[in-house]
């Protein structure tokens, strides 16, 4: 599933900008692969067993406890099968495109990425590395392919939810830091959670509920949400009303 919009993204990137039909079937192709494969492992799950299942994990940093691990349990698999529908729902409307489809494409695809490593990742780092990702493809979309006060939008929308990201951050370099364990792994850290101090917890949880508050536009940290829904593209519009105001 992960694999897919980045195998659209180097194919459109490595196509003639003036092939725009085909730019356009590689989206349609690779997003229709990965809403199939999230269609497979969503009935594919072992409800009865429950836990990680489909997990990959390889070592990245072993000095510093980073992780590239991935799966699905069963509070995520319906998000990665919701992300599936609606980007591949998001690239047939956005078919009648004509303005810098290469680069509306590529940017399209670097958004799904993001947003599928995001509801997939249980490594603290590479949590916060996708969301990122997800976050900064979404400003271009709005800025250059948006309509009404698109500019403005585009930058509230990136700059409050960068605001959120930071207490995000920092939530979980203190988590890293207090738990002791030289691991970014939220499996790792679960295991140990009654060990942290009852006061110190609750400080996380106020960093982490505000970052996460702005993410979800929680009232009255929503502000950004509504100019982005006005500004935004179809399928950008799409994909923040579908699933980043999920993320």
């Amino acid at each position: 599933i992960f694999f897919c919009p980045i195998v659209a993204l180097l194919a459109i990137l490595c196509t003639p900008s003036d092939k725009e039909m085909r730019i356009k079937w590689i989206s349609a192709i690779c997003s229709g692969t990965a809403m199939g494969l999230s269609l497979w492992t969503f009935f594919a799950y072992d409800k009865a067993q429950g836990g990680l299942q489909f997990v990959e994990k390889i070592v990245w940093a072993k000095s510093v406890g980073i992780s590239y691990l991935l799966g699905l349990d069963g509070f995520n698999a319906p998000m990665v099968l919701l992300t599936g529908i609606v980007a591949f729902a998001a690239v047939m409307s956005s078919w009648d495109m004509k303005h810098r489809v290469k680069e509306f494409f590529a940017l399209f695809m670097f958004l799904v990425t993001g947003v599928f490593g995001v509801f997939m990742s249980f490594d603290m780092f590479f949590f916060f590395l996708f969301y990122e990702v997800a976050v900064l493809p979404m400003y271009l979309l709005i800025s250059i392919w948006g309509t009404i006060n698109k500019e403005y939008g585009a930058l509230k929308l990136t700059l409050m939810l960068l605001a959120g990201s930071i207490l995000i951050l920092t939530g979980f370099l203190a988590l890293y830091h207090w738990a002791g364990l030289n691991s970014f792994s939220l499996l790792d850290i679960k295991a140990v959670q009654g060990t942290l101090s009852p006061d110190f917890q609750k400080i996380l949880f106020l960093g982490f509920f505000i970052g996460f508050s702005v993410l979800a536009a929680i009232w009255p940290l929503h502000t950004w949400s509504p100019d982005g829904h006005v500004a935004a593209p179809t399928a950008g519009s799409m994909l923040h009303a579908g699933v980043l105001m999920k993320l």
